[in-house]
């Protein structure tokens, strides 16, 4: 069975600033306007709608998105079949650029078809798109009666409708996600990928060689460093020149490359990811920043003595991903972060293995878990003109059945999925298999098959229905087996909450300098040393009065609170 890598994950270095500068700097920006041009298009109170029963329409238009690999949808066999079952025939006026430009042109001029698919609305279009009629709350619609395989999905992954649930209390478009997590390897409990983004390692053969133990604290792996170094581990070992041995290099606040793991003796760990990096949400339901906390004061203070010491390395913070993976490849490093160390290390992976999560100096640690991608509603939305709303729900209905949307993620049963093993579960078609019968890569004929839309992969269904992709397999049982057990809190800030207008214009203002000024202010005080009392305040001060930290932090607490309330 062939499987595509894993991406590996990448994100720019964040720049390193001066403290004068930076406290000049962090002011708001501009509001800018939403997806619909109106400069606030928050909605107002939800109206009480009523599910229509109208079902004499049987021929609907939907518009929207589709690959350029695609051979249309008039015959895949898929969906036909499940409009057959629905009793109904789709129009598609489908196109693989331009669309957004094309829907607006539809939409300002009022000629509407039925339905948008894999348009990708933001939430500012569907509130506002809501609000004005355009289109319609498909709440009325999610029940058992209409939509079974989706009320039943939205009864067991309440926060999935929370997720697609606005401001108002209504709901204009269906849910759309891939989950990737350990319930897909039959674990209990389902972790996304995205838990741990870094996983640490450390060269045993290195440890070995000096007498010394896999580390369980930072103090310890601080040991073991000093002594990569002063026993020049890379020419001692593996024959390399003289001088060339890197106790410890990553990059610096990268996703899965980072050093942020290491934080964790120290009460957090400061994800990038898609809401401000510092973000942590606690099991009282507390929202917080840890960039404040004197715990992050000291974890940058204690990390600074390691700089100082060349125990880490001096390019952490302008490599990149390539340099990196050189200097791992060539035996010059000692310890590293990446998802797999087979890929990083190289010919040298069988001398390492992974670091438990380190406590630190005062014998404690915790892991800041993150979710995965974000659950979104903007790829199927009901506009006005759809008259008999139910019947096309009905179609869309059948995207939620897992061998259903297996097929629609990659293709046909008998096409891309060959035949079952011994539990049941389908097995894709290997690129050799492809070459022969069709004349093209199995990845090439996903392309040629998959159908954009509100398509929802549960991690169950990889456990269900079909397999998952083996990096991905690996990497879950890693997460799942190896270091979950260290998490002593699993409370997660979900990334799909859903914001008003108004609270999405502070976010626009304020993020990014905010997490740029916290991100500066991390590399200068490993490098540099620090901060004094003085310094420390001054930082403080400036979060809360050019960065705004106190309306940024009331936005993510109350949107969460919302969140929450749906569940």
């Amino acid at each position: 069975m062939k499987h595509t890598r894993i991406t590996k994950l990448l994100s720019l270095l964040l720049a390193l600033a001066m403290m004068c500068g930076l406290l000049a700097g962090c002011g708001g920006g501009d509001t800018t306007t939403d997806a619909t041009g109106d400069e606030d298009s928050s909605s107002g109170d939800a109206v009480a709608t009523e599910a229509s029963d109208n079902t004499d329409q049987t021929e609907f238009d939907v518009m929207g998105a589709i690959s350029a690999l695609s051979g249309g949808y008039e015959d895949n066999e898929v969906l036909n079949s499940m409009m057959e079952e629905a009793g109904i025939t789709i129009n598609w006026n489908l196109m693989s650029d331009s669309v957004s430009e094309q829907v607006n042109i539809k939409i300002a001029g009022g000629d509407l078809p039925d339905a948008f698919i894999a348009v990708g609305f933001s939430n500012y279009d569907l509130a506002a798109y809501g609000e004005d009629g355009t289109f319609i709350d498909l709440t009325p619609y999610l029940t058992e009666e209409y939509m079974p395989n989706l009320a039943k999905i939205l009864e067991e992954h309440p926060e999935i409708k929370a997720a697609i649930t606005q401001a108002d209390g209504g709901i204009y478009g269906l849910p759309a996600a891939e989950q990737m997590g350990t319930a897909g390897i039959g674990a209990d409990e389902d972790y996304s990928i995205y838990s741990i983004p870094q996983y640490s390692m450390i060269n045993k053969a290195w440890l070995d060689y000096l007498g010394l133990d896999v580390p369980t604290t930072l103090d310890e792996l601080h040991d073991c460093l000093v002594a990569f170094a002063e026993n020049d581990m890379s020419a001692t070992y593996y024959g390399n020149e003289a001088g060339t041995t890197i106790p410890m290099s990553t990059g610096f606040d990268q996703w899965c490359w980072g050093q942020n793991i290491f934080y964790a003796g120290f009460g957090f760990t400061n994800w990038p990811n898609d809401v401000c990096n510092d973000l942590v949400l606690y099991e009282d339901g507390t929202v917080d920043f840890v960039c404040d906390d004197d715990g992050y004061r000291e974890a940058l203070t204690y990390f600074h003595e390691w700089y100082a010491e060349g125990l880490m390395d001096v390019e952490m913070f302008s490599q990149d991903t390539t340099q990196l993976m050189s200097k791992c490849q060539q035996g010059y490093v000692g310890v590293s972060t990446w998802w797999y160390i087979e890929e990083l290390m190289g010919d040298y992976a069988d001398d390492y293995v992974f670091l438990p999560v380190l406590e630190g100096p005062d014998g404690t640690y915790n892991v800041t878990l993150r979710t995965g991608g974000a659950t979104n509603s903007g790829n199927l939305s009901i506009t006005s003109a759809c008259e008999s709303p139910a019947n096309l729900l009905k179609f869309f209905d059948q995207w939620y059945a897992g061998e259903n949307v297996m097929q629609l993620q990659y293709g046909p049963i008998g096409v891309y999925f060959t035949e079952q093993d011994e539990s049941g579960k389908w097995l894709s078609i290997t690129d050799e298999e492809a070459q022969e019968l069709y004349g093209k890569s199995a990845g090439e004929v996903k392309g040629q098959y998959e159908v954009y839309g509100p398509k929802l992969i549960l991690s169950s269904y990889y456990d269900e229905y079909f397999y998952m992709e083996d990096r991905a397999i690996e990497r879950l049982t890693d997460l799942y087996e190896y270091w979950m057990p260290y998490v002593t809190d699993t409370s997660v800030f979900p990334v799909d909450c859903v914001y008003t207008q108004e609270e999405l214009d502070i976010i626009d203002r304020y993020k990014a300098d905010f997490e740029s000024a916290v991100a500066e202010q991390e590399g200068l005080w490993i490098k540099d040393g620090g901060p004094t009392d003085e310094e420390w305040e001054a930082y403080k001060e400036m979060l809360v009065n050019n960065c705004g930290m106190n309306e940024l932090l009331q936005v993510y607490t109350d949107a969460y609170a919302r969140y929450a309330a749906q569940e």
